[in-house]
């Protein structure tokens, strides 16, 4: 009887492993293969990471925007959302100064336009992609998120997005965007390239999430609070915003991947 319970044991450790195999796919171009020929920047910069389970159906995919001002970092996989039994998909795109606005939206929009047309094939569940990225990546998910005219170029409608999760994402025009026009970043500026410009009441739930408002980057907190208030205003009554007290701009990310976590959690079991 016992050696029977064992191998019901490591039978069920075995499926149980199985189960939790993961798949990472790397370099995954997203624009078709005609623009990448004809741009070499794009060719060699907008590709993809992608980590999925690999016996798994419908499950959530989570798309990750590197941070770094538009003008460095490249695409990663957050080992924080690794191995949690969703997919997680790193976008890398264009950088400035070698674009300008609105060269990188555009491709963040692509990235999740992809996601979108392909996931089904590797089994996820594309009413379940979630937004998120940290610092610039958190502004380029609101942008795409919240101006619906980048995603409309693909025939997809922005608010089939399940969730927006930006980490200290800028609310108000870019910094660098405002740079490129040869503007001080402590010159604020809200025109069609910030989040700001485009609040609505139909926008995708959202959860702003910012470090502590005295050690964040310049007024991160209360472009985010800002926000908060005229999506408010607008109508829109799934938009809330977390403060981590005591963490910087940068640190603040190590706490912000559990809240995310959670929040994945919450809109997979809401759509189930």
């Amino acid at each position: 009887m016992k050696r029977l319970l064992l191998l019901f044991f490591l039978f069920g450790c075995i499926v149980a492993k199985a189960q939790q195999d993961y798949v990472t796919q790397k370099d995954i171009p997203y624009y078709p293969e005609s623009v990448n020929r004809a741009d070499a920047y794009i060719s060699s910069q907008c590709k993809l990471d992608f980590y999925y389970p690999k016996n798994k159906k419908n499950f959530a995919t989570i798309v990750w925007f590197h941070g770094g001002g538009i003008t460095s970092g490249s695409k990663e996989l957050p080992k924080a959302l690794m191995d949690k039994g969703y997919a997680v998909v790193g976008i890398g795109y264009r950088l400035s100064p070698k674009v300008k606005a609105p060269a990188y939206i555009e491709d963040a929009a692509a990235a999740v336009a992809w996601v979108f047309q392909h996931i089904s094939s590797y089994g996820g569940d594309p009413n379940l992609v979630i937004i998120s990225g940290h610092s610039a990546g958190g502004y380029l998910g609101m942008m795409i998120a919240l101006d619906k005219k980048y995603l409309n170029k693909y025939g997809i409608d922005a608010n089939n997005i399940a969730e927006l999760v930006p980490f200290s994402g800028q609310a108000i025009t870019h910094f660098t965007i405002r740079q490129e026009r040869g503007m001080k970043d402590t010159q604020p500026v809200i025109d069609e390239y910030a989040p700001l410009y485009h609040v609505r009441a139909d926008a995708p739930p959202m959860v702003l999430i910012t470090g502590d408002r005295e050690l964040e980057l310049l007024g991160r907190y209360e472009e985010n609070a800002y926000l908060l208030r005229m999506m408010k205003l607008s109508g829109n009554k799934t938009t809330r915003l977390y403060e981590l007290d005591g963490f910087d701009h940068g640190g603040m990310a190590e706490p912000a991947f559990p809240l995310l976590l959670k929040e994945v959690a919450a809109t997979v079991k809401r759509k189930q």
